[in-house]
């Protein structure tokens, strides 16, 4: 663990808003190092300059902005303000600032003037709240110097900029990538300063290693909204029927069964459906979206923390601001084209305990494939700088699904126990074909031979040999997938009319057989 420095004293400087008790707070160097970086682009550009800075989930933001909201009012006797997006991160950092002995006033909407404001030189406010306010002209913050912005790549904050031109802006993200692609936030912040990667605080102790599992996905006939991410409607089709439903099941239970788990959804259909699903396995699980209580989230959270083997299935809601360390697995049931959702999600797992150095992902959307590993080097400066060749890079949902291997589960692999090779490499054999001057069907007649073969190999009759085939369906759909790309004819229904073809040759060779 790295040395920390450990701020303890007593402050008596109640006019600058600072209280009169002790604070005893530490601050790790990596974060003092950075304050220090922020301090120093300050002292060079006191006003109307508008700075970024990174640092991973879990690497501590909130306490280097409280410790730089202190040290700011100490310094130049000017007022902060710090927005937020949501309630709970108001809360949060309200908490945060105190125990900085920063005294501070939430503007919510319950506040609909500040007469107050004298009182205070530090300021927590939902964006959307504030934005009200200063556009009816029912409040003005006086003597505001720096605007500190949380999860600043949320463009819902751009709309403020206008009321705070002469301040110095400070946004705080961990990712600094713009939720909308055609608003980059290097049109808003001047630079960026990046803070410690997610290897160097897996290394240093501070955040938990991931180990992801990933499972491939057919994602095709998934699509894009107008936000740039897969629409939930699209997406609930994919993940509500039978056979998502079952392979996340498996998954669970194959990597992470008896473990507290969080498992993100794209739409509250399908989140539901998860509920039952595992319900129905007599697995311990609750289900949370935007639409309950504020009590029954309260009473499924604390569930949730108390439960050793507990399971919250949601959607989305849980990605900002809430912490829980107990957390063992994360399961992204859903594909996300959104890099800093990616982060999000993956981070509600990567808090460190003393009997937690590393956690479990299960990836059901090709997360993997596309974004790389979660603690994979990132250059921040080249996507902030150039967010469009970052995007133009990503790999689509085609070449990826390219380059899947279909791996036959373990339960359906010991039904065909007797053979020792159960796989069949689709783009060799259409290299042999293709170099014989052979007709490209003959890849699918090869095929077919193996997985005669193999139901043959293992059973005693014709009938056991044709309930085997049907343990073949997602073999045969990743084949047939893998030969329409070789021929470059990969329609939908092209694709569904040959996998019926080949199951019905496949029933009447296997009659032959016998």
């Amino acid at each position: 663990m790295q040395n920390c420095i450990r701020i303890q004293e007593f402050m008596a400087v109640e006019t600058f808003g600072i209280e009169n008790k002790k604070v005893d707070k530490e601050l790790y160097d990596y974060q003092q190092k950075d304050i220090e970086k922020i301090f120093s682009v300050i002292e060079e550009h006191p006003e109307r300059y508008n700075l970024l800075y990174q640092l991973p989930t879990g690497g501590g933001k909130t306490v280097i902005f409280s410790q730089m909201t202190r040290e700011y009012i100490q310094r130049t006797k000017k007022k902060v303000l710090i927005l937020t997006h949501r309630i709970e991160l108001c809360k949060q950092t309200s908490k945060m600032l105190s125990g900085f002995g920063v005294r501070n006033k939430i503007i919510n909407s319950k506040v609909k003037e500040l007469p107050d404001q004298d009182e205070y030189m530090c300021f927590v406010a939902m964006v959307e709240t504030l934005n009200n306010r200063l556009n009816d002209e029912k409040l003005e913050i006086q003597d505001i110097g720096l605007v500190i912005i949380d999860e600043a790549h949320y463009n819902s904050f751009r709309k403020l900029f206008k009321f705070f031109e002469n301040c110095f802006i400070l946004g705080v993200t961990a990712t600094p990538l713009s939720s909308n692609i055609k608003l980059p936030m290097k049109d808003n912040y001047r630079e960026l300063i990046v803070g410690d990667s997610i290897n160097s605080l897996i290394a240093k102790g501070f955040l938990a290693r991931a180990n992801i599992y990933g499972y491939n996905v057919g994602l095709t006939n998934l699509k894009v909204g107008m936000n740039g991410d897969y629409t939930v409607k699209s997406s609930e089709e994919l993940y509500s029927n039978f056979s998502m439903q079952e392979k996340l099941l498996n998954a669970y239970n194959e990597r992470s069964k008896g473990q507290k788990t969080l498992i993100f959804n794209n739409g509250i259909n399908t989140s539901i459906e998860v509920y039952h699903t595992f319900r129905s396995a007599g697995l311990p699980i609750r289900h949370l979206d935007n639409t309950t209580s504020k009590q029954d989230r309260k009473d499924i959270l604390k569930w949730f923390k108390h439960t050793p083997e507990a399971i919250v299935t949601s959607v989305s809601i849980l990605t900002t601001g809430f912490d829980e360390p107990t957390v063992e697995t994360i399961i992204l049931n859903r594909a996300t084209k959104s890099l800093t959702l990616y982060f999000q999600m993956i981070g509600r797992g990567s808090r460190i305990l003393e009997k937690k150095d590393e956690f479990t992902v299960i990836d059901l959307g090709n997360n993997l494939a596309r974004f790389g590993h979660w603690n994979s080097p990132v250059d921040w400066k080249q996507i902030f700088r150039s967010p469009d060749f970052y995007f133009e890079n990503l790999l689509s949902d085609d070449e990826i699904e390219r380059e899947f291997q279909y791996e036959m589960p373990q339960e359906i692999r010991e039904k065909f126990s007797n053979s020792k090779e159960v796989a069949f490499n689709i783009e060799a054999a259409y290299d042999d074909v293709i170099k014989r001057g052979l007709k490209s069907k003959a890849v699918l007649e090869w095929s077919m031979e193996q997985h005669v073969k193999i139901c043959v190999e293992n059973s005693e009759d014709v009938f056991d040999a044709r309930i085997l085939a049907k343990e073949l369906k997602d073999d045969i759909s990743s084949r047939i997938k893998q030969y329409s790309y070789c021929i470059s004819k990969s329609t939908k229904n092209y694709r569904e009319w040959l996998e019926e073809d080949y199951s019905r040759k496949l029933r009447m060779a296997i009659n032959k057989e016998y």
